[in-house]
This record gives structure tokens, sequence and C-alpha cells, in this order.
């Protein structure tokens, strides 16, 4: 059972998690323009590798199939939440897009739960999303399914990441799924990249969100799964939409009417509410099912 003192610091650390990785999405939505959002992520998971790797390599003898399969698919979760979730960036703008990506994590702190007060801010969270959705005209269609994408891809890289984190020591599940995921995007990013468009510029960029998106929040989600349970990391990502949008309107200058600001506020409010008045559990029934599988 995780003491007081080591549930402080890891939901401290998931605070700072939040805003590194949406300033690193602020960074992202910058270069996506210029290089492309499969770019941006073989970037992102590059970095990754290399800043892990040489540290947690699994020893030889430990690589049997029933202790790696969860980091490996991690690595595949991994590369298709970034793709589909910078792809809606693309489309939508990073507040609209982060806010319908974190109804993965919402939804899997209500799984199984039976409460009124739950079902009340599931209608109020999905009221959120129409005003958010609804209230432009050239809203993108396909932008909206790749946000969800990244969403149903987001609650499983939490119950993933806390299944490697349960397996493995230290970062080497992550070194593992960080190799999977840059097998996957790297070789697809050197043929559609356009060099032309590469400067020091550019690829100063790429290493930044490299660092602040993957290699440093990634890292620290290991740590902080390990001292926190999938429902309090929730509560504290429902703030991850607003914080999204701050930069969004920092960095990339995006504008939002005021009925948006007013769903994104509800997404916000209603997971909070949910998660923040469920009782606390040792996991959930979702977890309880996948960690059952051999």
């Amino acid at each position: 059972m995780n003491s007081r003192r080591d549930r402080a610091i890891g939901a401290g650390t998931q605070v700072a998690t939040e805003v590194s990785i949406n300033f690193g999405s602020s960074i992202a939505g910058l270069l996506i323009p210029v290089v492309g959002s499969v770019v941006v992520v073989a970037a992102r998971q590059l970095v990754t590798a290399v800043a892990v790797l040489p540290f947690y390599r699994p020893r030889r003898a430990e690589l049997t199939w029933r202790r790696l399969w969860p980091a490996l698919a991690l690595g595949v979760v991994l590369a298709a939440m970034n793709l589909s979730f910078y792809e809606a960036v693309g489309r939508l703008g990073l507040g609209i897009a982060a806010t319908i990506e974190f109804l993965g994590p919402f939804a899997l702190a209500l799984v199984g739960s039976r409460r009124v007060l739950d079902g009340v801010c599931a209608v109020a969270a999905a009221a959120g999303v129409f005003l958010l959705t609804a209230t432009e005209g050239a809203l993108d269609p396909v932008g909206v399914v790749l946000a969800l994408t990244a969403a149903a891809a987001w609650a499983a890289y939490i119950l993933l990441t806390r299944r490697v984190a349960t397996r493995l020591p230290g970062l080497e599940g992550l070194s593992v799924a960080s190799v999977v995921a840059t097998v996957l995007t790297v070789p697809v990013a050197l043929v559609v990249i356009d060099y032309s468009r590469l400067d020091w510029g550019v690829l100063g960029l790429l290493l930044a969100l490299g660092v602040l998106s993957s290699a440093l929040p990634y890292s620290l989600d290991t740590f902080i799964l390990r001292r926190i349970s999938p429902r309090l990391y929730a509560i504290i990502t429902s703030f991850g939409p607003v914080v999204a949008t701050v930069f969004g309107v920092l960095v990339l200058h995006e504008s939002f009417t005021l009925v948006q600001l007013v769903g994104i506020v509800i997404v916000c409010v209603a997971a909070g509410a949910a998660i923040a008045t469920q009782r606390e559990r040792p996991r959930s029934d979702l977890e309880a099912a996948a960690e059952s599988i051999p």
C-alpha cells in the first residue's frame, strides 16, 4: 500500500508532466504544418529511445514473451496514440483535440460504476464535447474520429503502463516500448519527410518536443503509476484540456468561442467531480481483467 508521502510525490510529479506534455504538444502544433505529424511522432519516439535505451536495456536472458508482451503492446499503443492525436491537432487545433482525447482516461475511471452521479457527470461531459464540436461549422469530422481514437489508445496506455511498471524494473519496459514505437514510425517518416524543410531551428524544436512530450513524461509515468492509482492519475489529468487550451492560445494563437470554452470547462469539471468522489479501490474491473491475462 503506497504511503501518503509516496502518493503526494506521485501526484506532484503528474502535475509537472501535464505542463510538460502540453507545452510539448504546442510545439508539435508549430511543427506539423512544416514536417507533418508522422515526422513529429517519429522524432518523439526516437528521442525517447535514445534517452532511455542506453541506461535501461533488459537483460537478454529476461527477454521472454511472458515478461515483454505488455511492453511490446505499449509500443504499438504509443505509436497509435501519438499519430492519431497529432493528426487530430493538425485538423482541430490543440485545445479541442486534447479535450476529446481526455475522454479516454475519463471513461477508464468510470468503468464498472453504477452511481447516479457518475452517469450525470458522463452526460455532462458528453454535453461539453457537443458544445465544443457543434459550434464550429468547419470542424473536421475526421479530426474528431482521430481524437476519439487517441482517447481509446490513451486508456490502453494507462493500463499497459501500470502493468509494465509492475513487471519490469526501472524504465526497462519503457525502453522496449520506445524501440517498438520507433521501429514503427521512423521508417515511414524517412519516406514522407520533405528534407528541404529541415533546418537547425526545426531540428531543435523536434528535439525539444521529444524531451518535453515523450522522454520526460513517459519516463516519469512509470514512476508515477507505481505510487498512485489510475483513478488519481485521471483526476489530475482532468486538468489537462485546460492546460492544453492555455498553451494553444499562448503558443499557437488559437482562438475559441465562449461556448467552446464553456464546453472545455464542463468536460474538466464533470470528469474531476466523477473521479474525485469515487471511493479508492485497489484496481478497476478493467485492470483486474487485464492482470489476469498471462
